[in-house]
């Protein structure tokens, strides 16, 4: 692992060398575009195309493309990207991800890489957390493009498909990761080309990278549809697990898994009047149970998720935002719904799926940046092929990072917190308090209204005030207590009055499983060169000790008492901590990606034959194929192989399940015959039995069979992925019986796809053949 990271390193030293030798080159440039009055500079837009055409590449018109933008950025928005940020953007128009801390100005510097791969006209999505943002950057940095002849669009949720269509015809969309996901799934569920709204997946820039492709890749994107009554199990399974005692149920602290005790299935098997639990008719009994346990043991109000009018709402543990539209899987949301005693919506099948990394990994060029995405570098490497370039500060970082304060319990911790408070306000010096629970928010605001601090509260309940509470945060005497939204996509400015008291004041409730998110917190203060300071507070009993601490804490947590403490062996149990939740998640989410890459190559195939179907108006090709395998396995069928002959009078029988015409052909025609002789003429006979049927209304029924292969298509590849959904869900039982349940999933699952395919070939002969055409005289006029 050294070694891997020494190279990695070397090999960064080398490329930021040869990055900053090619941004010099675009600052050269910077008096000559300077020189060119504003139609000359608007004018290069043109020229560049034109020079694409003639087989000059981008990297070729790199350094000219970047000046022209730089210029254009300085007369439009009054900002001229430093030369950090001409190196970051190089790094992202080579494929890779610009790590700049906070207030380096990574939304100006996204705009000559994004500018540059524009030029090839084939569009470029410029991609981030939530609509605000896409909006934001959007008119911001639109002007720009605009001023330059580039189109620029932005994709929202609301959109009519003709709206979203137009938005991505442009030359940059701006949108969210989700609504890029979900657009491209249901573009491969519409029955008329015309009805797509994406033009292809050329180029992806991803801000707030490590958010969007490590922590959301945990939760892949699902269009639910088809609705199945099961609200009633979710109450009843909800009223057992209320009534359960702490003996009657196990929970694993560090997993966060529930199971119950010997007790706990007594109780259920009495309260449901069944005499074994774990019997196979029971297996739906039991995943309701589980789900109700998971859902009132496990899951907490106001941390994963918050109840908002009769919904309950998701909240993003990575980012705080509320997941507006999302919900849990595999029926929890029911669980929490029936918890919460709010409307249970019913359950629905999954009519598309796919992760953020196989989506993310259909796009010719990928980049990204964010503030913190080393900790990440391997699997951002393993899973992206995209290296992680720190880019150096335009100044040198001004702000302490104190060491944590540690303290035996909760109470002990969140007093000294608000003293901390109280301090630093009576000098009216900025606070902003993280923390990375709406319940911790809403806790700590109490504790500041009480003593009289007026503050303000970011949460998941309170984000449309985002924006304005984020741009007073830095002011006099401003507190502000926020979730983890506040550390993504957001810039506390401070004046100079601030900036002689301090500046701003950043302080952590607690440690968040992960360093990244700790990291994002503390560089809401200083921004460029600003001053300020960060201190976290932790206390022994925090989730994130609790789960990982281990013994040594314990015996501290004894010797603590009520004093604060700075303890090195304390600080680094919790960056190991740390460390090992994030190894668990990326096996989580490697898991999850090897799961995927087995459906990926499904749903590659499957969408390139439904394409190619939906991109032709005749396919009456693929019926006549479909016709000759379905028709050749019935034969095979029929046959004994060793001989190479046919049974003719169980061949006929086959036939007649496929929906044959009676008489279409006799016994004695395929008895004794090889299979291949007696399937071609089988195939022909059928096949001209068809034609002659549909001849007489060709024309207008060509549109109608296209229309049968999709729908035939569509239903059997719903129903392939639920039934893939359930093998997987099930499949880690194999384990017990000395069976590598990765190898079961790919082995049965490539054997169900086949059947699947042979399905469908099978129920569109059978439906060719069934169909009665009737052609009806007009009536003379």
């Amino acid at each position: 692992m050294a070694n891997f990271f020494e190279r990695l390193f070397s090999e960064e030293a080398r490329l930021l060398k040869k990055y900053e030798a090619k941004a010099q080159e675009v600052d050269a440039l910077k008096d000559k575009m300077a020189a060119l009055n504003d139609g000359e500079l608007q004018d290069k837009t043109v020229e560049f195309r034109a020079r694409l055409k003639k087989g000059e590449t981008l990297d070729d018109l790199l350094p000219e493309a970047f000046a022209v933008i730089r210029e254009a950025a300085k007369r439009v928005i009054g900002e001229f990207p430093y030369m950090v940020q001409i190196i970051g953007s190089i790094v992202m128009h080579n494929g890779d991800i610009a790590e700049m801390k906070t207030g380096e100005g990574k939304t100006l510097t996204s705009i000559m890489c994004t500018y540059l791969n524009a030029l090839s006209g084939e569009g470029v999505h410029v991609v981030t957390v939530n609509e605000y943002l896409a909006s934001r950057d959007a008119r911001w940095m639109g002007q720009i493009f605009e001023f330059l002849g580039l189109s620029v669009g932005v994709n929202a949720r609301e959109l009519t498909p003709d709206q979203k269509r137009a938005a991505y015809a442009c030359d940059i969309t701006y949108t969210t990761n989700a609504e890029l996901g979900f657009d491209y799934l249901r573009d491969n569920m519409v029955t008329r080309v015309q009805d797509r709204v994406l033009r292809g997946l050329h180029f992806a820039m991803v801000d707030e990278v490590d958010s969007i492709l490590v922590d959301e890749s945990r939760t892949p994107l699902i269009i639910s549809g088809g609705k199945r009554q099961t609200a009633n199990l979710y109450k009843q399974a909800d009223i057992f697990a209320k009534a359960l005692g702490p003996d009657d149920y196990t929970i694993d602290a560090q997993s966060k898994a529930i199971q119950l005790t010997d007790s706990g299935v007594d109780r259920a098997e009495k309260m449901f009047s069944i005499k074994n639990l774990y019997d196979i008719q029971h297996t739906q009994l039991v995943h309701h149970i589980q789900q109700a346990l998971k859902a009132n043991y496990i899951m907490g109000k106001d941390v994963e998720y918050v109840v908002q009018d009769n919904e309950i709402v998701i909240v993003d543990q990575f980012t705080g935002r509320i997941m507006k539209g999302r919900a849990y899987s595999d029926g929890l949301h029911q669980a929490i719904e029936a918890k919460e005693g709010v409307t249970i919506k019913e359950e629905t099948s999954t009519l598309a799926t796919i992760t953020y990394q196989n989506f993310f990994r259909l796009y010719d060029k990928l980049a990204g940046m964010t503030g913190t995405a080393k900790t990440e570098e391997e699997e951002f490497l393993d899973t992206y092929n995209m290296r992680v370039i720190s880019i150096p500060t335009n100044r040198p970082v001004q702000r302490i990072d104190y060491p944590d304060a540690i303290f035996a319990n909760q109470k002990l911790k969140f007093n000294a917190l608000v003293k901390e408070v109280i301090a630093c306000h009576e000098k009216g010096q900025p606070v902003l308090v993280g923390t990375i629970s709406v319940e911790v928010s809403e806790q700590l605001s109490e504790m500041l209204r009480e003593i009289g601090i007026k503050h303000e509260v970011l949460n998941a309940k309170n984000h449309a005030r985002e924006a304005e509470i984020i741009a007073l945060a830095g002011r006099k005497g401003a507190v502000t207590i926020a979730t983890n939204m506040a550390g993504r996509g957001t810039d506390i400015k401070i004046n100079d009055e601030v900036r002689a008291l301090g500046g701003l004041a950043v302080l952590g409730s607690e440690r968040h499983e992960s360093r990244r998110i700790d990291n994002q917190l503390r560089g809401r203060s200083g921004r460029q060169g600003d001053p300020g300071y960060s201190r976290f507070y932790v206390s022994l009993r925090d989730e994130l000790m609790v789960r990982f601490g281990g013994e040594k804490l314990e015996g501290l947590f004894d010797k603590l008492g009520d004093e604060q403490i700075e303890s090195p062996m304390v600080t680094k149990a919790i960056t190991s901590a740390q460390k090992r939740v994030e190894g668990q998640n990326f096996d989580i989410r490697k898991s999850l990606l090897e799961y995927d890459d087995v459906l990926r190559q499904q749903r590659e195939i499957m969408y390139e034959q439904r394409n190619y179907v939906l991109e032709n108006e005749d396919v009456h090709a693929i019926v006549r194929d479909m016709f000759d395998r379905v028709i050749t396995a019935t034969i095979r069928n029929n046959a004994d192989p060793k001989h190479d002959k046919v049974n003719g009078e169980e061949a006929v029988k086959g036939l007649d399940v496929l929906g044959c015409p009676e008489g279409l052909i006799s016994a004695s025609e395929l008895d004794g015959k090889s299979i291949d002789e007696a399937a071609t003429l089988a195939a022909d006979k059928a096949w001209k039995a068809y034609n002659d049927k549909i001849e007489p209304v060709m024309e207008g029924y060509l549109p109608f069979e296209k229309n049968i292969v999709l729908k035939t298509m569509d239903r059997n590849w719903i129903d392939h992925i639920d039934t893939m959904d359930k093998l997987r869900n099930g499949i880690h039982l194999r384990s017990y019986a000395q069976t590598q349940p990765l190898q079961a999933y790919v082995e049965e699952g490539y054997a169900m796809f086949e059947e699947m395919m042979e399905q469908i070939a099978r129920e569109v002969v059978f439906y060719a053949n069934k169909m009665n055409i009737q052609v009806r005289e007009r009536a003379p006029r």
